[in-house]
C-alpha cells in the first residue's frame, strides 16, 4: 500500500463530473489497483475513489506531479499534486479476512443451512465464497437459476452495502457467475442503508433470529 499526504485538488470526469478544490488529503494506493482521495472529517468513506480495474499513470516533464487514474469504462480521476508532505510505501501481505462475531457467525450457518427461506428454488452454492477482496457470507441460486451474493451483518449499516457494493462488482466480471444480484441481510437494517441498498438495487431481508434457531431445533426433532 502507497500512502501520500500532499496539498492537491481532484478532479473526476466520467457519467459525472467532480471537483475537489486544493487541500491537503490523503491518498491510498493499493495493491488491487484502487486510489482513494480521503479527508480528516469522516471515519471510512474517500472523498473520490477509483476502483479496480484501473491503471495509474503519474505525469512527467510539463505534466509533473499531475496524476491520472482510468479505469475500464475510460472515467478518469485526475490528481493535481502542488505539494507532498509524505510518500512511503509498505507491504501489509496478505489479509486473514474479518472475523465475525459469535451471532454473525452464527447467522450464516442458519441462513445457508436453510437456505429456502429466502423463497422457492434458493439453492446453496457455498459460504465463505472467497474474492480478491475478502469473502462473500453466501453465495446461492434463486428459483430462476440467477446467482445471488448475501451479506449478513448483526445490524445492517451503510458501511454493509458498501461491502456487498463491492462484492457485487467483482463476482459480476466472472462470465460464470454473472449477471449477479445482492440481498443484505440483518436482524436490524437502519433506514439510510435500506435507502442505499435499494437505490443500488439490492434486495433486504431482516433475519429473526430466534425464528430461524426455531427452524435450526425443528430440523432436528424426531417427532
Amino acid at each position: 500500500m502507497r500512502l501520500v499526504i500532499a496539498r492537491c485538488s481532484v478532479d473526476y470526469a466520467g457519467r459525472l463530473t467532480a471537483h475537489l478544490p486544493s487541500a491537503p488529503r490523503l491518498i491510498l494506493v493499493k495493491a488491487d489497483g484502487s486510489v482513494s482521495i480521503h479527508a480528516d472529517d469522516r471515519a471510512y468513506k474517500p472523498l473520490n475513489w477509483m476502483s479496480p480495474p484501473c491503471t495509474l499513470k503519474e505525469g512527467a516533464g510539463e505534466d509533473e506531479g499531475v496524476w491520472t487514474v482510468v479505469n475500464k469504462a475510460g472515467e478518469k480521476l485526475i490528481i493535481t499534486m502542488e505539494e507532498i508532505f509524505h510518500d512511503s510505501s509498505h507491504e501489509l501481505g496478505v489479509d486473514p479476512g474479518l472475523i465475525k462475531d459469535g451471532v454473525e457467525a452464527h447467522l450464516q450457518e442458519l441462513l445457508a443451512d436453510r437456505i429456502e427461506t429466502l423463497g422457492d428454488g434458493y439453492t446453496l452454492i457455498r459460504r465463505e465464497y472467497m474474492t480478491a477482496i475478502g469473502p462473500v457470507d453466501i453465495l446461492c441460486r434463486d428459483g430462476e437459476g440467477r446467482t445471488v451474493a448475501i451479506e449478513i451483518k448483526r445490524r445492517g449499516e451503510i458501511d454493509g452495502v458498501e461491502q456487498l457494493t463491492r462484492y457485487l462488482d467483482l463476482l459480476n466480471r466472472d462470465p460464470h457467475l454473472a449477471p449477479v444480484r445482492g440481498i443484505f441481510a440483518a436482524q436490524e437494517i437502519k433506514p439510510q442503508a435500506r435507502v442505499l441498498a435499494t437505490d443500488r438495487g439490492i434486495d433486504c431481508h431482516l433475519m429473526d433470529y430466534d425464528a430461524l434457531r426455531g427452524i435450526e431445533d425443528d430440523k432436528l426433532r424426531l417427532f
